[in-house]
């Protein structure tokens, strides 16, 4: 109760406080790489369940010959590493923690074609919401492999607590000031996540 509390009057106080930001970078995107401004997509929430997640976009539709979507490194541009630099992508996502399908605090939310593909113990991040920072993303963030990162998601569901959580915000603020572990080394974004590596019942 407190955590969802306070998850919803930070969420609320920050969207109205960055209003102004958040008006410039909706012009910005749609200048930069059209439309749309938001990029959405359906990913697993609490216990798994399906929610539409939003952030800025950071990517052209560069298509190739037969219409198919040019690798990440090619769509990306200076302006959405920028975005992404800063994390200022992220910012929609305070409308989904008002909503109740996301926390400030978390797991990050993934794909649904990895649902089938975790290990029993790595599915366990799925037992708390979804959040915009984690404990992952406080400590290597996407320069973590697959399994060091859900280790990571599950270490912080055996031990969270609300300061537990400050903690992370608190590190957080520090990480978007001297940004890192952005990218997968050798990579624009990340590479896809393609089954664990350990025996599924672990």
């Amino acid at each position: 109760m407190l955590k969802r509390a306070f998850d919803f009057l930070v969420a609320l106080i920050l969207l109205i406080a960055l209003s102004p930001l958040l008006a410039l970078l909706v012009l910005a995107v749609r200048w930069k790489l059209g439309r749309p401004v938001l990029f959405a997509q359906t990913r697993p929430g609490l216990n798994g369940a399906p929610f539409g997640f939003y952030k800025f976009r950071t990517m052209t539709d560069a298509r190739d010959a037969a219409g198919d979507l040019l690798p990440d490194a090619a769509r990306l541009t200076p302006f959405g590493e920028l975005m992404r630099k800063s994390s200022l992508d992220e910012l929609p996502q305070l409308v989904n923690v008002l909503k109740g399908e996301m926390s400030l605090v978390g797991p990050r939310p993934l794909l649904m074609e990895y649902l089938p593909l975790y290990s029993e113990r790595q599915a366990r991040r799925h037992a708390v919401r979804p959040g915009i920072t984690g404990w992952a993303q406080v400590n290597g963030r996407n320069a973590l492999a697959w399994e060091e990162r859900f280790e990571l998601d599950v270490w912080y569901v055996e031990h969270r607590s609300f300061w537990l959580d400050l903690r992370i915000i608190a590190m957080t603020a520090w990480r978007v000031a001297r940004p890192r572990g952005i990218t997968q080394p050798g990579h624009a974004t990340m590479t896809k996540f393609a089954g664990s590596q350990r025996d599924g019942k672990n």
